[in-house]
């Protein structure tokens, strides 16, 4: 190999160039060889998944709870099938010996959102509970206690006991949320403590009625990010580490795979509620709703909601709505379907009179109507 010393091949690169230009013929750019670029500097150490849960991060904690239960009680049996070795047997019952009491334990996730000590939960994680321990994830463990559920939202709020300095969530604003936003849910899954899974979110506004739930009032954020038994009540983030959403169920079955999450608007307003008088208030107007029919067979159905019963002496009641109206607009906002008008009267409150455009016949009005709280319109 012969040696190329730096004047000649400065001579020789000079020339070339030269005699291009000369004849006209375009130069490419020379290669320069540049410093190694390191690994680190192509693929950062650490991602935005690791930074977001670790703004948020330490605020997730673990509930685990317990609750005394009676065995069943045979006592009102006859003699004779009670101390049938074949029936004790299959029920579990010790041969002459009296049935004891035994110990239920759950367990479910939470994130606290104030520093006096106050955590967000789910409702189902904590009902029934007469012990309620909390672990942080700093390894402390302390007590917790009740101070209001909620089982229309499926929330609750715990407040931890004693005092301490306790990690604080940011919480985000679930109304600027889109679809395909990257989420994370953060939780306890199987026990697992602090396991985080990556997804996207794949819808704003799925009804529980959606999904077949029947007796809760929510619109839920839909996410592909796994949310598995024990993460229930653990947050969902955004990219920015800031929680968007309180983990709630996951579907299985059909359509495996899809997880959902209590918006953290709505779970914001519930806990203030829960926190200053230990409960929610649901606004209502006394009518059960149905979608519209569709107008031929097999086309799809109009938007709207169909009135199919009214509570006698209800709001809507005496503001003079019937049977068969059409419900075809909340206050000025068109409506989909019963979900949506649920939603829309949600929104408005207790007290605040909500303004509904009926079609009846071939007459269009618009009717005033001032909700009223769901636990004083059961007792009417």
């Amino acid at each position: 190999m012969v040696a190329v010393s730096d004047r000649t091949r400065s001579f020789v690169t000079s020339a070339l160039v030269g005699g291009a230009l000369a004849s006209g013929m375009s130069v490419l750019p020379l290669l320069v060889p540049h410093p190694p670029v390191s690994a680190r500097e192509v693929f950062p150490r650490t991602s935005f998944v690791a930074s977001a849960v670790k703004r948020s991060g330490p605020a997730v904690v673990t509930l685990e709870t317990s609750r005394t239960m009676q065995s069943p009680n045979l006592s009102g049996l006859p003699e004779g099938i009670r101390l049938n070795p074949l029936f004790r047997n299959f029920f579990g019952v010790p041969g002459g010996a009296p049935s004891r009491p035994r110990v239920q334990r759950g367990q479910g996730s939470g994130v606290l959102f104030d520093s006096q000590g106050l955590l967000l939960t789910n409702a189902h994680v904590v009902e029934g509970a007469e012990e309620l321990s909390v672990g942080l994830s700093d390894g402390r463990r302390v007590r917790g206690r009740v101070i209001g559920t909620d089982r229309l939202t499926d929330l609750a709020v715990v407040r931890l006991e004693g005092e301490g300095l306790w990690p604080v969530a940011v919480l985000g604003n679930s109304d600027r949320l889109n679809v395909g936003d990257w989420a994370i849910a953060v939780g306890n899954p199987y026990g697992l403590e602090n396991t985080v899974t990556l997804g996207i979110i794949s819808n704003l506004n799925r009804n529980v009625s959606q999904l077949g739930i029947s007796g809760k009032r929510l619109d839920l954020i839909q996410t592909d990010a796994a949310i598995n038994p024990g993460n229930s009540g653990g947050p969902l983030l955004n990219a920015e580490g800031e929680v968007i959403g309180i983990n709630t169920l996951v579907r299985s079955g059909p359509g495996a795979g899809l997880g959902f999450a209590i918006p953290i608007n709505r779970a914001k307003a519930i806990a203030s509620q829960l926190v200053a008088t230990g409960k929610a208030r649901h606004p209502v107007i006394g009518i059960g709703l149905s979608r519209v029919p569709a107008d031929r067979p097999g086309g799809p159905a109009p938007s709207g909601a169909v009135i199919r019963s009214i509570q006698k002496m209800g709001p809507a009641d005496q503001a003079g709505l019937q049977v068969d109206d059409v419900i075809t607009a909340v206050d000025g906002q068109a409506v989909e379907g019963p979900a949506a008008v649920v939603s829309a009267i949600e929104r408005r409150g207790v007290g605040e009179t909500v303004i509904l455009q009926i079609r009846r016949g071939n007459d269009q009005m618009d009717v005033r109507v001032k909700p009223v709280d769901l636990s004083s319109f059961d007792r009417s």
